[in-house]
């Protein structure tokens, strides 16, 4: 039985035209090429982003852990989306006040999602006004009075 795809000596440009054509029934493929999840990304693909602090939040954790996972809500400078991210470290939530200029980043669960217990929080705090938020909780540096 013969075979569909042309095997001859000028079939180049068709065997790549087809496998082109082919690779878009690839769903992770697809969503690249029509850059789905950077259109609904608050980050727009950019690694990290800038916000101000709107309010503190306590967002509860899944079963079968039991906490209040210490939260801000965060509007993002470059495009006013709202976001939830999470404050790393004990007592960090002491540290930022509301109006605080913070730079977020992913918090690493798989394929951009929430991570561990906290549900429906995409997003870390690093800084706290121009300082690592990691240095002010173990009280290495000060925070900036604006």
């Amino acid at each position: 039985m013969a075979s569909k795809s042309p095997r001859g000596e000028f079939a180049a440009r068709s065997l790549i035209q087809k496998r082109k054509k082919f690779r878009w029934s690839d769903i992770y493929y697809k969503r690249r090429m029509l850059r789905l999840d950077v259109k609904s990304d608050p980050l727009e693909g950019a690694p990290m982003a800038r916000g101000i602090v709107l309010e503190k939040v306590g967002v509860e954790s899944k079963q079968p852990n039991s906490a209040i996972r210490k939260c801000v809500r965060v509007q993002l400078i470059k495009n006013g989306k709202v976001v939830t991210a999470f404050l790393p470290g004990d007592g960090a939530l002491n540290v930022v006040d509301e109006h605080d200029e913070v730079i977020i980043e992913g918090i690493g669960g798989s394929r951009g999602r929430s991570m561990g217990d906290i549900p429906g929080v995409r997003y870390k705090v690093i800084m706290v006004n121009g300082v690592s938020l990691k240095e002010l909780v173990l009280g290495k540096k000060e925070k900036p009075t604006r």
